[in-house]
């Protein structure tokens, strides 16, 4: 994976001065092209892919008409067991 704009070609010490030649470290200079490697991969991964998103809305978090079903679906099963009370005979019948 080629990272453009970065340049990343090793450096000639011997055209360094001393001072320069104690406190350069290659590895620092790798680590972070490494490092925007990984940014850049991540910037374009990020660019492509759809993230899904969820519609908020504020109050009861959208459960309003399941408990409005439910508590229906409650009164009716009662009124059901109420009738079928009614309609039993009050002494069995042999």
């Amino acid at each position: 994976m080629k990272t453009t704009n970065l340049r990343n070609k090793p450096v000639d010490r011997r055209r360094l001065s001393a001072e320069d030649k104690e406190s350069y470290r290659p590895t620092n200079r790798m680590k972070a092209v490494s490092r925007a490697r990984q940014r850049k991969g991540q910037l374009a991964w990020d660019k492509k892919v759809t993230t899904g998103r969820q519609e908020r809305r504020p109050g009861t978090g959208g459960l309003s008409l399941g408990r409005a079903t439910q508590g229906q679906r409650q009164a009716q099963e009662t009124a059901k067991v109420e009738r079928s009370k009614q309609l039993r005979a009050e002494k069995p019948i042999y």
